[in-house]
């Protein structure tokens, strides 16, 4: 037994399963929001020194590298990065079964470490071993790569291998805590794991403790979008995951059409939650019958604060970093100080963009900033709805920054891309406009901090939290969006930020969405900046001290402990 594993083996721990945990932006190991959430729930573990274990697959090659031509037309490229340089390697080794060949899993450990020294371990899945076949080492080599055969076998390797690595390595796991449905074929391996002794049987379900496994986990939801569930024919999984429990106990659990991991999941969980108020009603709405909660994201306060606002934060408001709540004393920060502090932030940001764009954006116009995954219910261009009427508005009073990947088959996702680069291109001499590629962490930090507004248009009900505006919040930066996911929650109208469209009870408009951005951008948000420093002052503090200190990981994990882990 490793020595640096026999530290975390003393006690019973929760079992953190994703498929993707963004913990630092030169390990790929995350390709958005779902990662990055993951990662910031762990650090919260370490410092609230609460009993985790993290397991997520070691993909060596990342998600992709971004390449963008001068019309936005997106490649993607290998984003090779050697774990050596951040982990170790555990001698400990097991296996599974995928197309009748036995496939071997290693361990890699990392541990990210609190600033008070508490500590949670992370074990990262690696199928690329010399005993293995060529085709089955590069089963963890890309996040949401390949087919659908590839994912399938991902997600063999998560789920069933990862329950069989906790084992290996001596774990006594308390709880399964499954982030999104990509895990959820851990709990066949817990069924197979509790089998009852039973000779004859009437009824084959009879032997497998459905109950002792649902008493093991917990599920939680993030993908309002039927399409975001993955589901495989039956005739895939019989052909690569080579019977782990009988198909048609599988057929009863799963969906008898298709393996749908969500719906495994949900029968198999004894606490299932949706990451926003709004988003657990959508999800009962989308899955009637089950006992859905809600559990608002958070992230990590220290992790999304830039350095100026740090060494602000530190000055007036020390302990802020491991007590979140303290920033509702921001009132003790003097203006003057909390505007350089952003400022200092938007210097460096502008400076990047116009050392990576050429843009020539400066310092003191209102700059906007839009960075998500480039996918169509996001809507990146709902901005661009007319045109005329942006460059009528914001000619030479308004810049606009954007960043985001789409996923190489999302065809529509990068046509959005190819969109904002032509009307870059028409509105270069009225509004400046530039769009970074390679959308990572280091990269969103600059960018929550450095803009004036966070801007946020998904088609409503889509987004299930939309974590990004509140990375914008702890740098007081207030958010303009749509009421969806967390902002029903933090939006006070004019007073933390400001909505677009109408309230979540009336059917979404997008026609009024657009026509509302603009109204507002051009009565409200534009003249406050320029003419009202002092309330827009005001706002950035009611950010952070409304919003910052409610919207972060800690406090989602403390209601993690005493919903979901110690029931």
């Amino acid at each position: 037994m490793t020595a640096s594993i026999a530290e975390f083996t003393k006690e019973p721990k929760i079992a953190y399963f994703s498929m993707e945990i963004g913990v630092r932006s030169d390990m790929p190991t995350y390709s958005g929001g779902l990662g990055v959430l993951a990662g910031d729930t762990i650090k919260s573990a370490a410092d609230l020194n609460l009993p985790l274990v993290a397991v997520t697959i070691l993909t060596k090659k990342g998600y992709f590298k971004q390449e963008l031509d001068i019309y936005g037309r997106q490649t993607e490229l290998p984003d090779e990065w050697d774990p050596n340089n951040f982990m170790t390697q555990l001698k400990e080794k097991v296996s599974v079964f995928i197309e009748d060949r036995e496939v071997y899993i290693s361990a890699w450990l990392y541990v990210v470490e609190s600033m008070r020294g508490t500590k949670v371990p992370i074990i990262f899945l690696d199928t690329d071993l010399p005993e293995n076949a060529p085709e089955d080492r590069g089963i963890t080599h890309y996040l949401y790569g390949g087919d659908q055969a590839y994912r399938l076998k991902q997600e063999i390797v998560l789920g069933i291998g990862g329950t069989r690595m906790l084992d290996e390595l001596g774990f006594e796991i308390k709880k399964y805590h499954m982030n999104e449905g990509h895990s959820a074929l851990l709990t066949l391996e817990l069924l197979k794991k509790y089998k009852r002794d039973i000779e004859e049987v009437w009824d084959e379900r009879l032997v497998w403790d459905e109950e002792k496994v649902r008493s093991l986990c917990v599920f939680t939801t993030h993908t309002p979008v039927a399409a975001g569930h993955d589901k495989f024919p039956y005739d895939l999984v019989q052909k690569i995951m080579c019977n782990i429990i009988p198909i048609n106990v599988i057929q009863e659990l799963a969906g008898r059409e298709h393996l749908n991991m969500t719906m495994l999941a949900l029968n198999l969980s004894n606490y299932i939650n949706g990451v926003a108020k709004k988003h657990g009603e959508v999800s009962k709405g989308m899955f009637p019958g089950y006992e859905i909660h809600a559990i608002t994201n958070g992230v990590h306060s220290f992790t999304w604060t830039c350095d100026s606002m740090k060494r602000l934060y530190d000055k007036y408001l020390p302990g802020w970093a491991n007590e979140p709540e303290i920033f509702v004393r921001v009132g003790r920060i003097p203006d003057d100080e909390l505007w350089e502090a952003h400022m200092e932030a938007k210097r460096h940001l502008i400076d990047y963009v116009n050392r990576e764009t050429q843009t020539g954006m400066n310092y003191d116009t209102l700059t906007i900033g839009f960075a998500r995954r480039a996918t169509a219910y996001k809507r990146a261009d709902l901005l661009f709805t007319d045109i005329d009427r942006l460059a009528y508005i914001g000619e030479g009073r308004l810049q606009i920054i954007y960043a985001g990947k789409a996923h190489p088959r999302d065809e529509s996702g990068k046509q959005l891309i190819q969109r904002i680069f032509e009307i870059k291109e028409k509105l270069k001499d009225k509004i400046k406009i530039a769009f970074l590629k390679n959308y990572n962490m280091e990269l969103a930090l600059k960018l929550v901090s450095g803009v004036d507004v966070w801007l946020n248009t998904p088609l409503r009900p889509l987004e299930a939290s939309g974590t990004s505006g509140m990375k914008a919040t702890h740098n007081g930066v207030p958010n303009f969006s749509v009421l969806d996911g967390w902002w029903i929650e933090g939006w006070i109208e004019g007073f933390t930020g400001w909505a677009i469209g109408p309230l979540p009870d009336v059917p979404a408009d997008p026609a009024r969405d657009a026509d509302d951005l603009y109204y507002k951008l051009e009565t409200v948000i534009i003249p406050t900046f320029y003419n009202d420093k002092h309330t827009w002052i005001r706002i950035m503090q009611n950010a952070i001290g409304k919003n910052a200190y409610y919207f972060n990981s800690h406090r989602m994990m403390r209601r993690y402990v005493t919903e979901a882990y110690i029931r």
